[in-house]
């Protein structure tokens, strides 16, 4: 019977290596969703008040920057998972 993978979000085909390093650049990946949530929540709550305008655009600002990190964490994670050696391939 054939498996097919290219679906599944995670794939233990490497063994233990693998399921480790993809939790955790996902846990990385929320923390940062996490603070994107925070900077824009904050900064539409300072919109609010006029003397508070200019923080407010600084924090849209590193929200958006955090967008930026967002598919960074993503790709770093492919190509570290991309250079497991060979030899741990077999569990």
């Amino acid at each position: 019977m054939i498996e097919d993978r290219t679906d599944s979000p995670l794939t233990l085909k490497l063994g233990n290596e693998e399921l480790i390093i993809r939790r955790r650049y996902e846990v990385i990946s929320i923390i940062n969703d996490f603070f994107i949530a925070i900077w824009f929540l904050v900064g539409s709550i300072l919109f609010l008040f006029p003397e508070y305008e200019k923080a407010a655009i600084w924090l849209f600002i590193v929200g958006s920057f955090q967008f930026l990190i967002r598919p960074a964490i993503r790709l770093i994670s492919h190509i570290h998972i991309q250079r497991i050696p060979a030899s741990n391939w077999e569990s």
